[in-house]
């Protein structure tokens, strides 16, 4: 059996991974999905001060209070950021590092140095705009999103904190670790993640490549713990 933790993706929490639960659990695999301050459940707790090593701190603290220990560290999308500084902060509870279609980043790097110039000014304008002027509006979901997946989730993706993309990453070094990357084929219009696959391959981790858009995790659950079990037993 393995020990699973996820650092979720932006705009989601710990919902997003309830279709993994089950399957995690008959496949013998422990899985544990925090949610990060300000989002999910914990919305209540957001504030314009909400950061990236915020977010780090909440995922920390997971593992220090249930006392983890050879965790198999799961960062999906944004949570690749959070990952990568949990296993800074945390080194002796990780085991392995899996970049789900995620940011994959070095020490000083925030995810608005991360993407597009013009993607940062769409979101800053929108949480400018948004109710509580921090929060950065939910990016649409993958087209290939059945209705039903659409319908549970749409309306549980709830505005990002602006301030856990404008903050920049400390790295007391790199994560030591090894590191997988899981790069998902069915880009969108704009193939943000596959600079860190392309990074991934230079730096020798292992590589892997499903056939799914940007959430593996709702669109082909098995197939995911397919790639989660390979990785976990190699």
């Amino acid at each position: 059996m393995a020990t699973f933790v996820v650092a979720h993706g932006a705009w989601s929490s710990a919902w997003a991974w309830k279709k993994m639960r089950p399957l995690m659990r008959a496949a013998g695999h422990e899985l544990w999905t925090p949610t990060y301050t300000g989002l999910g459940e914990r919305a209540h707790l957001g504030h314009a001060d909400v950061s990236l090593e915020t977010h780090i701190k909440d995922v920390v603290a997971v593992l220090e209070m249930e006392d983890l220990q050879d965790v198999i560290l799961i960062g999906h999308s944004y949570g690749g950021m959070v990952a990568t500084g949990v296993a800074d902060h945390a080194r002796a509870r990780v085991a392995k590092l899996i970049y789900l279609d995620a940011f994959a980043p070095k020490n000083g790097e925030a995810v608005f140095d991360l993407i597009p110039p013009q993607a940062v000014e769409q979101m800053r304008a929108g949480a400018a705009a948004s109710a509580t002027g921090f929060g950065i509006p939910a990016n649409p979901m993958p087209p290939d999103t059945s209705p039903e997946d659409q319908a549970w989730a749409a309306p549980r993706r709830l505005p990002q904190p602006l301030k856990a993309f404008s903050t920049k990453l400390k790295l007391s070094a790199e994560p030591s670790a090894p590191r997988a990357y899981i790069y998902c084929k069915r880009i969108g219009p704009h193939d943000t993640f596959g600079q860190f696959l392309a990074r991934a391959k230079r730096e020798g981790w292992r590589t892997y490549e499903i056939d799914a858009s940007h959430n593996p995790h709702i669109t082909c659950p098995q197939a995911l713990l397919a790639l989660f079990t390979e990785i976990a037993s190699s």
